[in-house]
């Protein structure tokens, strides 16, 4: 069968030298059993997927779902192989002749990729419905871009994708690119700690390099000297050489170059942790305002998207929870972690960008503002008594109960209220807009509005519920009161506990605390695990909706005590134990992000501040506004600002 094939391999590296050296660092690493490929190979028959190496790890099941379009939508069937090395032969003559061997038919196209040196080639039958140029378009501008980043998943799927996009008469763009490794085999997100050879064998490379070139540099100069005795002293001083030699590969000149010093992307990498997770809090927001207007079923992919982005995300605030746990740790862990951290968040960000223009075509914030500020109005009416509620709730607990059991919500009225005085603004502006006939205005303005309304709603459902939880503690605590009482061995606590509920306000969580040993196992467990999600929750909303002045470490404790908190299941002793670690964290998190508030300056004591000042300094509080005070929308760090420009 005459099969179409298009492949490509990168050049031989001319350097002699440096390939014996990395000959030398390769003896020196611990032997691992080779993924060599027979010529041909016979595929995987249970699916479209033959991963010899180890390539895709977790994606997978991405890679299979792209896969499944193309085949649902043209009946085509994309199969990828990855193998060490293609054996010697041409890649092209490799994929012709594992295809034919494998009876491939006039619609399967085999993509064959050889992750050792990122070689590839695309066989596809000459009756398959592309040409040669179709195929060499979708491989320059969706395979080769992803694999030149390792990307060994983006690469079949950017070729799954082009493909479809080629039967559609669409362009074809490059895939969404996850930088990876250039060894497939390789797992966790930080190197083993007992990974000796590795390192060892990575640092002879580049000693062995630098000595190479300084030792080749020497003989080139004392070369010219023998050729020019006296250039120095009839020249003058010349132009310092290069620290690398013209003719280096563009791989040792990175080599060269110096690595960022330690501090500075320990700096980056916090920088991006928290614009990663303001970008992925806009995105859920502003999903749910689309959710409510256009249903889950319009709204899938970008569904997909927030919880791709947030699961990148909450990986790169565990590995900095890991270097805040050990500051000690040695620098080569510390760098790779630091960097795998930037990676991860460039990932998140890139994920949401590339679904931030499709979002924009589906909300059509101009087109649907008036529908979009109907709803919005109404939500403000909805919300305005509700806070009046809240705020009662509030004041009725404030004459009987410690000031410390309503701090956590003390101010949140206060700025419930100008959030919401800010939407109630916004919602004029964009009504006046509309009349004026000014779309854009009006978009912006309603998007702001809808920003604002959530946090005053997050801000009010906070109180209401902290008002209950303490209300319902209070009846709790008269029930184990009694419960213990009747129990010789509790005795000193019921003291305890009737001698703080007689003096005063108090706080009825705090006497729960006391009364803690007088209570089964079960039950400590349970009020355990209930204080610990109440904590974590509250932490949550306070960070949500403070987010314009908090840093990275509040934002990562937090994010590590609902990492904790997710994992209380039903065996009691590690429901306490996880449970008791997520509180910890929460507490740790809400202080940090107090402190952070505090030296942001917004004070919602000062009566001497104007109230349009602290309703504007609330929304830059809040990040419902960027810093061009135009507000921030679904979209990664690349395209959230977009509505300013």
């Amino acid at each position: 069968m005459t099969r179409l094939s298009w492949g490509y391999g990168p050049r031989a590296p001319g350097w002699a030298m440096i390939c014996a050296l990395v000959a030398l660092c390769a003896l020196l690493l611990p032997t691992v059993p080779a993924s060599r490929a027979d010529t041909p190979l016979d595929l995987d028959a249970a699916g479209r997927i033959t991963d010899t190496v180890g390539a895709l790890g977790k994606r997978r099941t991405q890679v299979e779902a792209a896969l499944d379009r193309l085949h649902t939508d043209h009946h085509i069937q994309l199969f990828v192989t990855y193998v060490h090395d293609f054996s010697g032969r041409a890649a092209h003559t490799w994929a012709d002749a594992t295809a034919d061997r494998n009876g491939f038919g006039p619609h399967d196209i085999l993509l064959a990729i050889a992750t050792h040196g990122g070689q590839y080639a695309v066989s596809a039958d000459k009756q398959s419905g592309f040409r040669k140029d179709q195929l060499e378009r979708v491989a320059t501008a969706a395979i080769a871009p992803a694999l030149r980043e390792h990307d060994w998943a983006g690469a079949a799927i950017g070729a799954a994708d082009g493909y479809r996009a080629v039967l559609r008469g669409e362009p074809v763009h490059a895939p969404l690119i996850l930088p990876g490794t250039t060894d497939p085999g390789g797992d966790g997100l930080l190197p083993g700690h007992r990974a000796v050879w590795v390192p060892i064998a990575g640092g002879a490379l580049v000693l062995l390099t630098g000595l190479a070139l300084r030792n080749r540099r020497s003989r080139r100069a004392r070369a010219t000297a023998r050729r020019r005795p006296r250039a120095v002293h009839e020249g003058g001083r010349g132009r310092e050489r290069p620290a690398v030699a013209t003719s280096t590969e563009p791989g040792l000149a990175r080599l060269a170059q110096p690595l960022t010093p330690l501090p500075d992307l320990d700096a980056e990498a916090s920088a991006n942790l928290v614009d990663t997770d303001d970008a992925v809090r806009t995105s859920a927001e502003e999903l749910r305002f689309a959710t409510a207007q256009l249903g889950p079923a319009a709204t899938r992919p970008f569904a997909e998207a927030v919880a791709y982005a947030r699961g990148e995300l909450a990986d790169a605030f565990r590995l900095r929870q890991h270097l805040d746990d050990a500051p000690y740790e040695e620098e080569r862990i510390r760098r790779h972690a630091l960097d795998e951290i930037c990676s991860r968040c460039t990932s998140a960000n890139r994920r949401l960008d590339a679904e931030s223009e499709a979002f924009d075509r589906l909300r059509d914030l101009k087109a649907n503002a008036a529908g979009i500020l109907d709803r919005a109005e109404a939500t403000a009416r909805a919300l305005a008594p509700r806070l009046a509620a809240a705020e009662a709730a509030l004041a009725a607990l404030a004459r009987c109960r410690a000031r410390s059991a309503l701090a956590p919500v003390a101010e949140h009225v206060a700025e419930a209220r100008d959030r919401l005085s800010f939407a109630d603004t916004a919602l004029a502006e964009a009504r006046t807009a509309l009349l004026v006939a000014d779309p854009e205005h009006a978009a912006v303005s309603v998007r702001a509005a809808e920003a604002a309304l959530s946090q005053a709603a997050t801000l009010t459902a906070a109180v209401l519920r902290h008002t209950h939880a303490l209300t319902a503690a209070t009846t709790r605590l008269h029930t184990v009161l009694a419960e213990a009482a009747r129990r010789p061995e509790a005795a000193p606590a019921v003291k305890t506990a009737r001698r703080a509920m007689a003096h005063g306000p108090y706080d009825p969580r705090e006497v729960l605390r006391l009364l803690d040993e007088a209570m089964t196992v079960e039950a400590r467990a349970a009020r355990t695990v209930l204080a610990a999600r109440a904590e974590v929750s509250a932490t949550r909303d306070y960070i949500s909706t403070h987010r314009g002045a908090i840093g990275c470490r509040a934002r990562t404790r937090l994010t590590e005590a609902e990492r904790h908190i997710a994992l209380c299941g039903d065996d009691v002793p590690t429901a306490v134990a996880e449970a008791t670690r997520a509180m910890a964290l929460a507490q740790q998190a809400r202080a940090l992000a107090e402190d952070d508030v505090v030296t942001y300056g917004t004070s919602y004591d000062a009566e001497s501040t104007p109230e349009p000042a602290r309703v504007l300094g609330g929304a830059l509080l809040g990040g419902i506004i960027l810093a061009g005070l135009l507000p921030a929308t679904f979209g990664g760090g690349a395209t959230r600002g977009r509505l300013a420009g």
